[in-house]
Order: structure tokens, then sequence, then C-alpha cells
């Protein structure tokens, strides 16, 4: 169970990190769009799990290991708009969210 400060930084994060991707999209994103769903954050708020959706790629692994190639430079972002929430900016991790995969997959089964 998250505590009411986890889900406010969690959600700050998320907020923030998809503007810094759409700005960005060209650069760290290699043309895709990426949108953050979930992010979790630590009860000591010292890490943070950012999970992904990508889309507009053939190769969503290619992009996410553009965008971990460039962590530090997203993380730099981050803490730059939010240095007055937060005293140390949370450590990122970034993975893929399948969970719209699985659902699609799922309706194709069903519809069987």
């Amino acid at each position: 169970m998250a505590s009411i400060r986890q889900e406010k930084i969690s959600g700050l994060i998320q907020q923030e990190l998809s503007i810094i991707f759409q700005k960005e999209a060209r650069n760290i994103c290699l043309g895709a769009m990426v949108s953050v769903t979930i992010v979790r954050v630590a009860p000591d708020l010292s890490t943070a799990k950012v999970y992904l959706s990508i889309f507009g790629s053939k190769d969503k692994e290619a992009v996410l290991a553009s965008i971990k190639d460039n962590k530090y430079k997203v993380k730099h972002a981050l803490s730059q708009v939010i240095k007055m929430q937060l005293r140390k900016t949370p450590d990122l991790t970034f993975y893929i969210d399948d969970s719209l995969d699985y659902a699609m997959e799922i309706e194709a089964l069903l519809k069987k």
C-alpha cells in the first residue's frame, strides 16, 4: 500500500516525464511516441520504477534501450523541474508496459 506522499510524488514524476518524453521524442525516443503509464516510487523515495507504452515504432526494445542509455539526461531534466518539491530526485528504472498487448491477446482469444 503506497502512502499519500508516494502517490503524489508518483503522479508528479509521471506528469513531468511525459512532458520530457514529448519534447525529446526525436532525440531520446528515436521518433516514437512514448507514454508514461505507471510510476511506482519506493517508500524511501530513492528509486522509481517507470512503466512506458511505446507507440509508432516496430522495435520497442531499441527505443527502451535508447531511453536507458539517456537515463541520466532524463533524470537531470526531471530534477530541474521538480527541484522545489523534492530534495533528491529518485533513481529511475524504465520498463515496457505490456498490459495493452496482454489485453489485446486475451480479447483475441475470447473472440475465437
